[in-house]
């Protein structure tokens, strides 16, 4: 007899006639760590839901520690110690650590009086089991993304967790964090818990995984031995076609470098402060150039792009643009100065989601389609300039009156792209815009930034990846407790040297980093 923990037999799901599942086959064994890729929209999640009873499948069956079921529910998946940590991880942020570690075991077991006791003793036995020590009492909003990880952990294990679904568990986490949550997902398999881990990082995945299986729109397209594949294999099935990584190579002029030619920098930051997130930050930002700015959680680069943008003024120093000091203290300013920012949170700060892309596409430029007689927008011009956009940067949709939350992750980035490519900036500011991305639109995004730097515009890329930073930027800023802590050309650009630096593990730099 089959003693694996979960064994999928020909599971399809159909949503309003599309086709998310087609006759999916998929097996875990007891502490057996099968990771799941695929490209956002290739059925990962809805697999999961099924799985987990979300969803009630079309056709197949599933089977749990033996058990046979035709339609799993929710309270079944449970019973049978199937636990999902989604990528929100739907923890309650005022409530405590102990709280949410044990409410999820406490309702189950339909506790009518609270045991204040018991709640810590239950989080802490979790605790225990990872290895970690959190402040029981503290609240969920005042932990870092990586314990909140931990806590989701723990919760699952408070209900006696089998089977483990992990979906994209380190994409907001720093490398060090990454680390951690690496060592702790071992050592839950070390103690026999299977986990599913999907994860868009494919050398995570290939750190962690016994087996390996891909999804492409919908079905299972492969399913190896993690000892039998690589990365570029895996692109290749999660695609259907070879992607290849491209370094950025500023253009020259007569074999010289453009910001040779162009001597005078488009950006400029002098010593800016603001007290609180970073001081003394200076450096110059040249036509043609991909600047990439990397550090921890808590380096201050993302209120740096803020400053700049307009959203956070400075407490001291000064923004130059095009040789013109300036003191933005709102976000139309530099706009109409030629500075954009692609956000790092696509869905709260990029995008209205209940509109269509015609909508975000041209909101950004609302007065190039304005009609002075009838004060009416021009709706057949903006349908035309949103067309232009998506194909330049190949978003794949039906429609451009498509609701941009029907779009996969990847697609929704690149609505936020276009709609500030469509300003025509000098200076593009991009911060995280890989998050939650797969690699084959990671790959396009890449690619359509490297083009717009070729024209000319300046870019400011903000990542916590050291293999985004090294294939996408010229020159790298590293950044530690708010201070700049390194400046490295594309001639010191090498992966461990921008690590040890992140982290303070080799002497520090001195100097002046403006350029």
């Amino acid at each position: 007899m089959n003693s694996n923990v979960l064994i999928a037999k020909n599971i399809s799901k159909s949503f309003g006639g599309i086709q998310a599942l087609k006759k999916v086959n998929f097996e875990v064994a007891p502490g057996q760590i099968h990771c799941l890729v695929g490209e956002n929209g290739s059925g990962k999640s809805t697999f999961v839901k099924v799985v987990a009873g979300v969803h009630a499948p079309n056709q197949g069956e599933i089977i749990l520690n033996g058990h046979k079921y035709d339609r799993c529910t929710v309270a079944d998946s449970i019973r049978e110690g199937v636990q999902v940590i989604y990528q929100d991880l739907l923890l309650f942020n005022h409530m405590s650590v102990a709280e949410n570690i044990a409410i999820d075991k406490l309702v189950v077991q339909n506790k009518k009086l609270v045991d204040w006791q018991e709640i810590e003793d239950v989080a802490q036995e979790q605790l225990n089991k990872v290895a970690t020590k959190i402040d029981l009492k503290e609240t969920i909003e005042n932990l870092s993304i990586a314990n909140r990880q931990i806590v989701a952990i723990c919760r699952a294990l408070s209900m006696n967790a089998k089977l483990l679904f992990m979906d994209e568990p380190t994409t907001a986490l720093t490398k060090r964090e990454i680390d951690r949550l690496i060592t702790v997902v071992l050592d839950l398999k070390k103690k026999g818990i299977s986990i599913v881990f999907i994860s868009h990082k494919l050398n995570e995945v290939m750190e962690v995984a016994d087996q390996v299986a891909i999804f492409r729109d919908g079905e299972k397209v492969g399913d190896f031995p993690a000892t039998q594949v690589n990365e570029q294999m895996l692109i290749y099935y999660m695609t259907g076609r070879k992607v290849e990584q491209t370094k950025y190579i500023q253009k020259t002029k007569e074999d010289k470098p453009i910001l040779e030619v162009e001597d005078k920098p488009i950006l400029e930051v002098k010593e800016l402060t603001r007290i609180g997130h970073y001081s003394d930050i200076s450096f110059k930002l040249y036509k043609g150039e991909i600047l990439g700015i990397i550090g921890p959680m808590g380096a201050g680069r993302t209120e740096l792009a803020m400053t700049i943008f307009g959203l956070n003024p400075q407490n001291s120093g000064k923004v130059i643009m095009e040789d013109s000091e300036c003191w933005f203290t709102s976000p139309e300013q530099p706009i109409k100065r030629g500075i954009s920012l692609v956000p790092e949170n696509r869905q709260t700060q990029g995008l209205f989601l209940r509109k269509d892309l015609t909508d975000n596409v041209c909101s950004t430029i609302l007065k190039n389609f304005g009609n002075n007689v009838l004060g009416l927008l021009d709706a057949e011009s903006m349908i035309n300039k949103t067309k232009d956009v998506i194909k330049e940067l190949r978003v794949v949709t039906g429609s451009v009156l498509t609701e941009v939350q029907n779009l996969s992750g990847g697609n929704q980035q690149k609505v936020v792209l276009g709609k500030w490519i469509a300003t025509l900036p000098k200076v593009l500011i991009l911060d995280s815009p890989t998050v939650g991305v797969d690699v084959g639109a990671r790959q396009e995004i890449y690619d359509r930034i490297q083009h717009i730097a070729e024209r000319g515009v300046g870019i400011i890329f903000i990542s916590d990846e050291i293999p985004e930073i090294l294939t996408n930027c010229n020159k790298v800023l590293v950044m530690r407790g708010g201070k700049i802590v390194a400046y490295l050309d594309s001639n010191s650009l090498e992966a461990d040297d921008i690590h040890k630096r992140i982290y303070g593990l080799m002497y520090e730099e001195q100097g002046n980093f403006a350029g």
